[in-house]
Formats: C-alpha cells, sequence, structure tokens
C-alpha cells in the first residue's frame, strides 16, 4: 500500500511541477507549487520522516507560499484577463489522465508482489535535528530569513505606483 501511495502522491508532485512550468498566470504557477509542497509533505509521512512532513506543510505549504502569493498579488496589480484555462491542459489533459488511469489499473491489477516500507533503526530525534539546525546551521538559516525579507521588501517597494513618484493627481509646479 506504500508503494501504491507514493506512487500516486510522486505523479501529484510530477503533474504539480509540470503545471507549474506550463501556466502563463503567476497565481495558478503558485497555486501548483503548493500542490508541489503538500505532495512532497506526503512523501516524507510515507518514508517515516513526520517531522520533515509538518515542517514542509507549515513552513513552505504554509507561510512561504502564502509570502509567494501575496507578492505577486502586489506586483499584478492591474486588471486581470479572463482566459478559458491552460491550453496545454486543454491539449494535454485527456490524454494524460487516461495514460494515468492505465499505469494505475495495471499496478493495481499486479499488486501482488508490492512490497512494504520500513523505517530504520537509526532514528533521529526532533532535539538532535533542532541542534543541528540552531547550532551548526544558523548562519544559513538566518541567512535565508534575511533574504526572503528582503525580497518581500523590494517586491513591496517595485509595487507602489510610479516606483516611489507621487501619484499622478498630486503633481506640482516645482517653479
Amino acid at each position: 500500500m506504500h508503494l501504491i501511495l507514493f506512487f500516486i502522491f510522486a505523479g501529484f508532485c510530477l503533474a504539480g511541477a509540470i503545471n507549474l512550468l506550463l501556466q502563463s498566470h503567476p497565481i495558478n504557477s503558485a497555486l501548483s507549487l503548493i500542490v508541489v509542497m503538500s505532495s512532497l509533505a506526503v512523501l516524507y509521512l510515507l518514508l517515516g520522516a513526520e517531522f520533515l512532513a509538518a515542517a514542509q506543510v507549515i513552513v513552505y505549504a504554509g507561510a512561504i507560499m502564502v509570502l509567494f502569493i501575496f507578492v505577486v498579488m502586489l506586483l499584478n496589480a492591474g486588471r486581470e484577463d479572463r482566459t478559458l484555462g491552460s491550453r496545454a491542459a486543454s491539449v494535454l489533459g485527456l490524454p494524460a489522465v487516461v495514460a494515468l488511469l492505465a499505469v494505475l489499473a495495471t499496478l493495481f491489477l499486479r499488486a501482488q508482489g508490492l512490497g512494504s516500507a520500513s523505517i530504520s533503526q537509526g532514528l533521529t530525534t526532533t532535539e538532535e535535528l533542532s541542534k543541528v539546525l540552531f547550532h551548526e546551521l544558523l548562519l544559513p538559516f538566518e541567512v535565508t530569513s534575511v533574504l526572503i525579507l528582503i525580497a518581500i521588501l523590494g517586491a513591496v517597494a517595485l509595487a507602489r505606483a510610479g516606483n516611489g513618484s507621487p501619484p499622478p493627481g498630486e503633481r506640482t509646479a516645482a517653479k
């Protein structure tokens, strides 16, 4: 059963990554990235890494993706064009679904010797993981957080009307 779930969520992860690349609208790309991050969390769960799965959902699929969507929405402050959907989804969607269902049907019909996953004996505790993260890797951890903060501030500065110049209604003659 673990192998079947692994293949299903690996397929979701790959489909989300391909959809991320094929989308023309940045919000749809960010939502596809959320699918990828959530699928990775399920894969971590299947591998027995519950802490990494929880961190994946809380940090990446939760906080970071909310910030990405917020920044994208700030940068795309103009009027959106309505589309009928992705061209790639309309052309490749039905054949891809048929192929996926055929692979899953073949997998389920031959499911006698799938095997099982087991957790290794050398488990790492959350305490050991936190010691590595906050002692040995503290500098890269903090540098990453500062870089994300700088990127958000830069996006907000770019999203201002006219890049810092006053709005057209407030211009006065300086002469």
